[in-house]
């Protein structure tokens, strides 16, 4: 005897969606846009490099929106606290630089893995940066950072 999909996924230990489990037809996903994402990711990586490796902040920044959205608590909103806070944060600290490990994107998101690091002492930060791209713009963007340790419980890098 077959079982009813909702049993079937609870007998493997997987929770049925609502819709699936009420009967109801699921709701099919959206094609991917993949020539618009890699548009998207390739127009985050040209600002990346551009701002933070070449510190071309106001330049760089000509892709950014004005009412640019920034999550980072340290991080003012809007393009131009963004474009000042970065352009004196690079007069002081000139060696700063942030190398691209990975990229991704998925709609309108772009996702970077990054080693940042403020000159060749410096064991540096891993920073998974996201963008989210709109009609050509940056228009918000989120963060995590963590330090490199000195010493680490395996023998994996952090990229």
């Amino acid at each position: 005897m077959a079982l009813a999909a909702p049993q079937a996924a609870q007998t493997a230990g997987i929770q049925a969606a609502p819709a699936a489990a009420a009967g109801q037809a699921s709701i099919p996903a959206k094609a991917r846009d993949t020539a618009r994402e890699e548009a998207n990711r390739q127009l985050v990586l040209d600002f990346y490099e551009r701002f933070f490796n070449r510190h071309e902040t106001a330049a760089a920044a000509a892709v950014v929106a004005e009412d640019y959205i920034q999550h980072n608590p340290a991080v003012p909103d809007g393009k131009a606290p963004f474009v000042g806070f970065f352009t004196g944060y690079f007069q002081d600290n000139p060696q700063s630089r942030a190398r691209i490990v990975r990229s991704a994107a998925d709609g309108d998101l772009v996702y970077l893995h990054v080693h940042s690091s403020n000159g060749a002492a410096d064991r540096g930060q891993a920073v998974i940066d996201i963008f989210r791209v709109q009609d050509g713009m940056i228009v918000e963007h989120w963060d995590v950072i963590q330090d490199v340790p000195a010493e680490a419980a395996n023998a994996n890098t952090m990229f």
